[in-house]
């Protein structure tokens, strides 16, 4: 079974992404990193890619498209596949229906993990990693203490783009872009949406019994 998984910045999606592809299989197909790996490995395709962002500008849905079809055409993967940063428009949407047709395929289920803007603003904005251990914590809800961190507090260290003016920016952008599609989604029957407040286990339980009551 193919899946699509949206949520917020700070949803804890790419958590979920991960457990999902481990327990059940399937192969994380992340946008973002796909692109990262072909600037990184200079392919034609990279150079393009890395051509246009140093102009500022955002990489095109055809590229973008190149990119996911050469994944999806892979029989290796065949309905194994998890979306992860993608689609992210109408057009996306539509075109990666449209591919996965091509490939006798289809996906099989959309899961949005929903959280408030208050409980997003606090998952980012209270995030520190240490810069030894390269462990994450939150002042919140998983604050380092003498117990769970063996490093100096010194290094614990907060991203740049960990403020409140960027999380609602990006949260606002998010909404923006998502609403259509997930309305697109929900309009074929195919969106799950689940509660992404509660524990990351919890969370994670929920969604195998979504994909559990399909598979049967």
């Amino acid at each position: 079974m193919n899946l699509i998984i949206f949520g917020p910045p700070g949803a804890g999606k790419g958590t979920q992404s991960n457990f999902i592809a481990n327990k059940y299989k399937l192969f994380q197909l992340e946008t973002g990193k796909i692109l990262r790996n072909e600037v990184k490995n200079k392919t034609e395709l990279g150079i393009k890619i890395s051509s246009t962002m140093n102009e500022g500008s955002l990489v095109s849905d055809e590229i973008v498209s190149k990119l996911v079809e050469k994944f999806i055409s892979n029989k290796k993967h065949k309905n194994k596949f998890i979306f992860d940063g993608y689609p992210r428009n109408i057009p996306q949407a539509e075109n990666l229906n449209n591919l996965l047709n091509k490939y006798e395929q289809k996906a099989g289920l959309v899961l949005k993990l929903s959280v408030s803007l208050d409980i997003i603003k606090k998952r980012i904005s209270g995030r520190s990693v240490c810069s030894i251990c390269a462990k994450i914590y939150n002042e919140y809800f998983n604050p380092a203490n003498n117990e769970n961190h063996s490093c100096e507090s010194k290094f614990l260290v907060k991203r740049s783009d960990d403020n409140e003016k960027t999380i609602l920016k990006r949260y606002e952008t998010y909404l923006k872009k998502t609403s259509p599609i997930i309305d697109y989604y929900k309009s074929l029957n195919l969106l799950y949406e689940i509660d992404g407040k509660t524990e990351i286990d919890q969370i994670f339980e929920k969604i195998s019994h979504i994909i559990g009551s399909l598979e049967t």
